[in-house]
């Protein structure tokens, strides 16, 4: 079976292993409360007996009643043998046929026998060897094979989990390679660009071209930091969140579609700050990622996104809101991980990543509400020490 098919069956083997422990535990249960209430009906039964043997004045009520217990245990199919102190038999039930006329095969039953349950020295009786009912055995039977079967389900849960791992690993993996090759592609479409201009008119001042060469090449190097930052601690520096969200800003302005389904773009911010501590090349490239986010949700639609950079008491927020078509009820609690995306052929790298840098690396929060209508993300930072709002 191909491994792909394999990955996708897992889920449907364990609930189907952890169903058939789940009947498992429930039969034998049943089996055991059956048993225990017929157990108790005939124990009760058979002392009724004896002591109303014992009771009765008449001679043979006692013997009576002596052949009511050895009838019992011919019922309740107790194998038991009765050695007196010389090792002979004085008497036997539910003895295997062959061992009956076997004296050889007798003594090695009676071993087994004591083997299973000590034997009982009776004075003026002998001793008395004895195993186990037959509903023991059953029982026996049914919890090995309870105890396979969690064992199985066990490897399985494992193993589903692992494959599960793997999955989402060869995914954020390949999601990884195209998120490189899309910020990559960008500023290099733009560098092809003012290479062919230059083809086509050689005489083309260079002050006319120079500030975006540079700007595409600063991208590039921007590209290139983010993903050396990766596996790396954070860096801790003054970092400006009005700043950072208006380079954000800037570079996403020119980009957006100004004609059919026009979207817009706007910065609230109070100057440069509030400052935080933290890493400029991370916290830029979260940014990136939620306000990406948002003007992904207005492709085909149009709308308004607003970016707004503000401090409360010692937090630094960045709100990121839009008016497009928000995201449904029933995605909400998973939009924050790896492989969860909406849009056609998206991987969902963004928004993980982007929670990935502020939680963990900038010990900060980041979390969706739903607007009315769009999507509201909010980015939440410890202001630096000393910094005022």
């Amino acid at each position: 079976m191909p491994r792909d098919t394999l990955r996708r069956s897992g889920p449907a083997v364990v609930i189907a292993a952890a169903s058939l422990f789940a009947a498992l535990s429930v039969g034998s249960a049943w089996v055991v409360a059956r048993h225990l209430r017929e157990d108790a009906r005939e124990t009760s039964r058979l002392f009724g007996r004896v002591f109303g043997g014992l009771n009765d004045p008449s001679p043979d009520a006692a013997t009576e009643a002596l052949f009511d217990v050895a009838a019992q245990v011919r019922a309740f199919r107790i194998p038991i043998v009765v050695t007196d102190s010389a090792g002979r038999v004085t008497a036997m039930e539910n003895a295997p046929p062959a061992a009956a006329r076997d004296p050889e095969r007798l003594r090695a039953w009676i071993a087994e026998l004591d083997a299973v349950n000590p034997p009982i020295i009776e004075p003026g009786i002998g001793t008395v060897h004895y195993g186990t009912l037959p509903i023991t055995r059953r029982l026996t039977t049914l919890a090995v094979l309870e105890a396979f079967v969690l064992i199985s389900l066990v490897g399985l849960a494992v193993w589903a989990y692992r494959e599960r791992l793997g999955a989402v690993r060869d995914r954020l993996w390949v999601g990884m390679a195209r998120e490189s090759a899309h910020q990559l592609g960008t500023p290099l479409m733009s560098l092809t660009g003012w290479v062919a201009r230059l083809r086509e008119r050689p005489d083309t001042p260079g002050t006319e071209i120079v500030e975006h060469l540079q700007a595409d090449v600063e991208r590039l190097e921007r590209v290139a930091r983010r993903f050396e930052r990766i596996g790396r601690p954070p860096r801790r520096e003054p970092v400006g969140l009005g700043a950072a969200a208006e380079r954000v800003v800037a570079y996403f302005q020119p980009r957006l579609p100004t004609r059919s389904n026009a979207v817009t773009l706007h910065l609230a911010a109070a100057g440069a700050g509030p400052t935080i501590l933290g890493d400029p090349v991370l916290i830029e490239w979260a940014l990136e990622a939620i306000v990406k986010n948002a003007v992904d949700a207005l492709s085909g639609r149009g709308g308004r996104v607003e970016v707004r950079v503000e401090a409360t008491g010692a937090i630094a927020r960045v709100d990121v809101t839009d008016d497009g078509p928000g995201i449904p009820a029933g995605r909400r609690s998973r939009v924050f991980e790896p492989g969860e995306s909406s849009k056609p052929g998206g991987w969902g790298l963004g928004l993980p990543l982007a929670r990935r840098i502020v939680v963990q690396q900038h010990r900060g929060r980041l979390h969706y509400q739903p607007g009315h209508p769009g999507s509201r993300f909010v980015l939440e930072f410890p202001l630096e020490p000393g910094s005022s709002p």
